[in-house]
């Protein structure tokens, strides 16, 4: 295993479940995960915690450093983006990998135990999305998982990046998170990734995180540069041509529409110019895969957001 800096362990035996956090700028946040994860997990020999501190300059290392007794912590000198989660991902020694944010953290106790077992007992199973809520309990609406309110075990086209749990083998054969993406679409990369493999990801209600979705260090051109530019890299990498030219088509007017609400044209124009100068190698997915992914497709393309706009009215005046 590599060696990294202002590393320490609390114990040596092999964990079956690693969980990962990354932290940066949000002092308050990360002191409430650790709370929670702490009042959840000291207790258990079988779970390892990682706290990734990628650059903070408010203390955040400090205190992450201060936890020693009970979290491994790595500091890194600059912000990596989603490379620093890899880094922590590098490290783990857990059968499994639960992925979290600053300002997430597993429900209660129960959430943790039923990941385990859902991968213990789902062989097929590369990943298991977990239900987000907010701290009042209002749950998470987003495409990446089914509806919410049919809390069935089901199979899921993606998941939520600050709440999902993963076998590592598998995430360690598809090389992590692409750490060219820094921030945002990285757990779509993975997901479809993982179905490329051969297996499938399960959505398990009764795994609830709380993600108190803290607006520190979320500026408004994060919203229009990031999703931009890695959302065309997706879809130049596995969309099928002619689709694909269409779907791009579609993205480059929504994030010209988020950089007018904005006002960051700047950053705008730079998404577009990444997104086409980069390289990418192609990856385009069967006709079943792309079937699959029918969701990811529908949220590329203009006319299903004009429908879903329409139909959202059409409810809101009955």
């Amino acid at each position: 295993m590599k060696t990294y800096p202002n590393l320490t362990r609390k114990t040596d035996i092999i964990p079956k479940l690693t969980i990962v956090f990354l932290n940066f700028n949000r002092l308050d946040d990360t002191v409430k995960t650790a709370a929670q994860l702490k009042k959840l997990c000291y207790d258990r020999n079988n779970i390892e915690i990682i706290a990734v501190d990628n650059g903070s300059k408010d203390g955040t290392s400090q205190f992450l450093e201060s936890q020693s007794d009970w979290i491994i912590s790595l500091k890194l000198k600059d912000n990596l983006g989603i490379e620093g989660l890899n880094l922590g991902f590098e490290m783990a020694t857990g059968e499994y990998i639960l992925v979290l944010d600053d300002d997430s953290h597993p429900l209660n106790i129960n959430t943790i135990d039923l990941l385990i077992q859902s991968l213990d007992r789902n062989k097929d199973a590369g990943a298991i999305a977990c239900k987000i809520e907010s701290e009042d309990g209002t749950p998470f609406q987003t495409w990446h998982i089914p509806d919410t309110k049919t809390d069935l075990f089901c199979e899921s086209a993606a998941f939520v990046g600050c709440g999902f749990a993963i076998r590592r083998d598998i995430f360690q054969e598809i090389g992590w998170f692409p750490a060219k993406y820094f921030l945002y679409q990285n757990e779509i990369d993975v997901a479809i990734k993982i179905r490329q493999l051969g297996y499938k990801i399960y959505y398990n209600p009764e795994c609830t995180v709380v993600h108190r979705n803290s607006p520190t260090g979320r500026a408004g051109w994060r919203q229009v540069f990031y999703p931009t530019r890695n959302t065309i890299w997706l879809l130049r990498q596995y969309a099928p041509f002619p689709m694909s030219a269409y779907y791009i088509f579609s993205r480059l007017c929504f994030g010209f529409i988020r950089a007018f609400e904005s006002g960051e044209y700047r950053w705008y124009l730079k998404a577009v110019k990444e997104a086409f100068q980069c390289r990418i190698k192609k990856s385009p997915l069967t006709p079943s895969l792309h079937k699959s992914f029918l969701i990811l497709w529908h949220q590329n393309s203009i006319v299903h957001h004009i429908k879903w706009a329409a139909k959202v009215k059409c409810t809101s005046q009955r």
